[in-house]
């Protein structure tokens, strides 16, 4: 089953709406990360202030240069590991639009169902920014701390988190959110484990960023040969 949905996910890969898709996570994410440097260049600019006073050293004018310089290098860094989380969440504000580009295409015989609101989607992508983030930040330590198992974590952790928020949001769009959540306790394994195939590319430079498309796509096969089945 979920080769199969995978499969059909890849077969579709070239559809323009999920292009478009894939432009405009790409497109904000890229932006988020350069008003995020850009505010922690202002920040470092207000409480440090063109001179500053270094104990034993007295009053110095390269301070702020060299903070400047070394936030940019810690965002390049940090960027390494948000890029995917952040352009993850981002899409999901979108992933409505695979789904429906899914079904219009393999599901024809569906009736429509209503999209998701502007609010719905922005709450729902905060959410999951939130909790990407703050999951993969907590797991540098681990990955520190068994850095020969690093690889094996990250794809754990984060197909975990990827097949829980794809997989509900391809469900609650047919079923509602209640029954979405319920379908996905019973069926954690398989999803758990299809989470685990979108992690996989996400260590691999720009093929990570079609991951949040294949995955709503994949998700959205998913979804509908568990609920056929049941």
């Amino acid at each position: 089953m979920i080769f199969a949905a995978f499969a059909r996910a890849l077969n579709q890969i070239t559809d323009p709406r999920f292009r478009r898709v894939l432009l405009l996570g790409v497109g904000l994410t890229f932006a988020l990360l350069v008003a995020a440097y850009v505010g922690l260049l202002m920040l470092i600019q207000w409480l440090v202030g063109p001179e500053t006073t270094l104990p034993l050293i007295g009053e110095v004018t390269w301070l702020n240069d060299v903070l400047s310089v070394g936030s940019f290098l810690f965002m390049m860094v940090l960027s390494v590991f948000l890029m995917v989380p952040v352009a993850s969440a981002i899409t999901s504000m979108f992933l409505d639009e695979v789904a429906e580009a899914v079904e219009a295409r393999y599901y024809p015989h569906l009736p429509p169902v209503p999209g998701l609101s502007i609010w719905e989607g922005v709450k729902d992508t905060i959410n999951f920014l939130g909790v990407l983030v703050t999951a993969n930040l907590l797991a540098l330590l681990l990955y520190v701390l068994f850095a020969p198992a690093a690889l094996f974590i990250f794809w754990g952790l984060n197909g975990f988190l990827l097949g829980r928020e794809y997989f509900t949001l391809a469900a609650a769009r047919r079923v509602g959110l209640a029954e979405a959540k319920r379908l996905r306790r019973h069926h954690i394994a398989p999803i758990w484990a299809a989470g685990v195939l979108m992690a996989m590319p996400l260590s691999v430079p720009l093929v990570n960023l079609l991951v949040p498309i294949l995955g709503a796509a994949t998700f959205t096969h998913i979804f509908h040969a568990v609920w056929q089945e049941r």
